[in-house]
């Protein structure tokens, strides 16, 4: 029997590395995670599994949807310590971007680590969570 499609957020700056970036790299290295709760998250991921790109930062909102395109393996911009890190490919952008203050306000979302546990830059969704969002945005896969 094959795996259930898992479902993820991660979060980048776009000042540093914005959704139109991402997809003018076609694909991305996710490096740089120094955080033991993100970096385990990363190591969960599975090839195939959705993640909800999210600009932090500036604009605070959720824009596109990207899929993993390789597993966890060893960060190679790490000096020291056991981090990891995973490859991404941009999926599709939202037909329009859902807000930090949108998802607050709904009472459906309230367990969403985003709001829960707002900093931590790579995080599990919900499968239902995952739509409800699509929904908000007017999107579909």
């Amino acid at each position: 029997m094959a795996a259930t499609k898992r479902h993820w957020l991660i979060k980048q700056e776009p000042d540093t590395f914005s959704w139109d970036d991402f997809v003018k790299a076609g694909e991305a290295q996710w490096d740089g995670v120094r955080n033991y709760q993100a970096r385990n998250n990363l190591r969960a991921m599975r090839k195939g599994d959705l993640a909800f790109y999210y600009h932090s930062g500036t604009g605070r909102e959720i824009v596109g949807v990207a899929e993993v395109l390789r597993e966890a393996y060893p960060d190679p911009t790490a000096t020291g310590g056991d981090w990891s890190c995973v490859d991404f490919k941009p999926v599709k952008a939202l037909k329009r971007p859902v807000s930090l203050t949108e998802i607050k306000a709904d009472k459906r979302l309230e367990n969403l680590l985003l709001v829960r546990h707002s900093r931590l830059s790579v995080m599990p969704m919900e499968a239902a969570e995952f739509e409800m969002i699509l929904k908000l945005a007017a999107s579909r896969l």
